[in-house]
C-alpha cells in the first residue's frame, strides 16, 4: 500500500495547490527562457546574456520545449524577412488565423526540417559540444526526463503537470502570438506587416503580447512603448541587469529632441528617419485625427458613414490596405480637399524616406521641400507637426 501511495501521490505528497504553484513556475521559466534567450538574445541581438545564464536556458529549453536554439531562431528570422508573404513559415493572412492557431506548432516543425532556412537563417547559434551531441540530436530525451521527474515527484498528477508543462508554448506562442497577434488586435505603429498588439500586459507569454511594438523595433529589447503598457519580459532583463547577468543592447530609436530649434539639418533628418514610425503615430494622432473631426460636418451623407473609420483608413500601411479600404480612402479624398491633401503628404514623406540608402544631400533637400510644403499648406495642425519635426537632432552620444 505503502509502494501504491508513493506512486500515486509521488515522493513529494503535495497538496494541489503546491503542485499548481509548481506548474506556473516551471512554466514561467520557459516563457523567460523563449522571450530573453531565444526571441531577444538569439534572434535579434537586441539583449546579450551570461554565459551561465545562457547555458541554463540552452538546458531548460531541452527539457521543456524539445526545441533547439538554432531551429527557433532561423524560423524567427525568416519570419521577420518574409513577413506575410508565401515564404513566411506562419503568417495567418497567407494560411487563415484557424490553421495558425491550432497547427501552429505543427507549421514550426515543418519549417524545422527545412535544411535551408537553418542555414540561411541560423548563423551565430550554438554549435559546441553540448549542442551537437545532446540537445540536437536528442530532443525529445529532455521532455521525456521532465515527464519522469514529473511522476517522480507528483506520482499520477505529474502526468497532467507534464502536459500543461508541454502544451504552453505550442498553445500561446506558435498559435496566439503567430496567429493572433497577425490579425486582431490594436496598433501602436504602422510598421509593413500585419503584426498587432493582443492587449498591453505582457505577462501570458512573457511580453511577447506586444507584438506590433517589436515588429516596428525588432532590436530593442524592450517591448512595451506606451506608459500604460507592461512587458514583464523587462521587468526580468532589469533584474538580471542589476545582477549582472545581463546587458540590454537595444532599447529603440536612439534620438534627441530641442524644444524651440528651427533648423533642419542632416541630424534633423537622420534623427526622423530613425524615428519614423513613432512620427508617423504622431501625424496619425495630431494631424490626421483632429482633421477628420473638423471635415465630419462638411462630407456628404455618403461619405459619413466612413468617417468613423477615416482616420484608420488614412493612416494604414498601404500594403495592408484591401481592396475594399482602396474605395473607402478615394471616396474620402473625392469629399474633402483637406483629407485628401494630409493623405498625399503622408504618403510623400515615406517617399522621402525611401530614399534613405542614396544620397544624403538628395535626402534632405527632399525633406526640406515636405516641411517647406507641410508649412505653406495653410492647415495650421500641419505647421505644428513640422515644428515638431524640426526639434529632432541625433544625441550627442549616439553621434560621437
Amino acid at each position: 500500500m505503502n509502494i501504491l501511495a508513493t506512486l500515486l501521490g509521488g515522493l513529494t505528497h503535495a497538496s494541489v495547490g503546491s503542485m499548481v504553484i509548481y506548474t506556473l513556475v516551471t512554466v514561467h521559466i520557459t516563457i523567460v527562457t523563449v522571450t530573453l534567450y531565444l526571441h531577444r538574445h538569439s534572434a535579434h541581438r537586441a539583449l546579450e546574456l551570461h554565459p551561465a545564464l545562457k547555458h541554463f536556458f540552452r538546458f531548460w529549453l531541452w527539457i521543456a520545449t524539445g526545441m533547439t536554439t538554432k531551429a527557433w531562431t532561423a524560423i524567427h528570422r525568416k519570419h521577420h524577412a518574409v513577413t506575410e508573404t508565401e515564404q513566411d513559415p506562419h503568417s495567418p493572412q497567407i494560411y487563415g488565423l484557424r490553421k495558425v492557431l491550432l497547427e501552429g506548432a505543427e507549421l514550426y516543425r515543418v519549417e524545422a526540417d527545412n535544411v535551408e532556412t537553418l542555414e540561411r537563417y541560423g548563423k551565430g547559434t550554438p554549435d559546441d559540444w553540448l549542442e551537437r551531441h545532446v540537445y540536437t540530436p536528442f530532443a525529445s530525451y529532455g521532455i521525456a526526463l521532465l515527464a519522469i521527474v514529473d511522476i517522480v515527484l507528483f506520482g499520477a498528477a505529474g502526468i497532467t503537470i507534464w502536459a500543461v508543462q508541454m502544451i504552453w508554448i505550442p498553445f500561446f506562442a506558435a498559435g496566439v502570438i503567430n496567429g493572433v497577434a497577425h490579425y486582431y488586435g490594436y496598433r501602436n505603429f504602422e510598421c509593413p506587416d500585419a503584426a498587432t498588439n493582443i492587449f498591453p500586459w505582457g505577462i501570458l507569454i512573457g511580453g511577447e503580447e506586444l507584438h506590433n511594438n517589436h515588429h516596428t523595433y525588432p532590436n530593442s529589447a524592450k517591448f512595451s512603448v506606451k506608459p500604460w503598457e507592461f512587458d514583464i519580459g523587462w521587468v526580468w532583463i532589469r533584474l538580471f541587469q542589476a545582477l549582472g547577468l545581463a546587458k540590454p543592447l537595444s532599447t529603440g530609436p536612439v534620438v534627441a529632441r530641442i524644444e524651440g530649434k528651427q533648423s533642419i539639418d542632416a541630424d534633423t533628418v537622420w534623427a526622423v528617419l530613425n524615428d519614423r514610425f513613432s512620427v508617423m503615430a504622431h501625424y496619425a494622432e495630431r494631424v490626421v485625427g483632429p482633421l477628420v473631426e473638423q471635415e465630419r460636418r462638411h462630407v456628404s451623407a455618403a461619405a459619413q458613414k466612413l468617417m468613423h473609420r477615416a482616420k484608420a483608413l488614412l493612416t494604414r500601411e498601404e500594403t495592408l490596405v484591401d481592396e475594399k479600404g482602396r474605395a473607402d480612402i478615394l471616396t474620402l479624398v473625392r469629399e474633402s480637399a483637406v483629407l485628401k491633401l494630409i493623405y498625399e503628404k503622408r504618403l510623400e514623406l515615406q517617399r522621402v524616406w525611401a530614399r534613405r540608402g542614396g544620397d544624403g544631400e538628395v535626402l534632405l533637400a527632399e525633406f526640406k521641400r515636405w516641411c517647406h510644403e507641410a508649412e505653406t499648406s495653410g492647415i495650421q495642425v500641419l505647421k505644428d507637426f513640422v515644428a515638431e519635426l524640426r526639434s529632432y537632432t541625433i544625441p550627442t552620444l549616439a553621434r560621437a
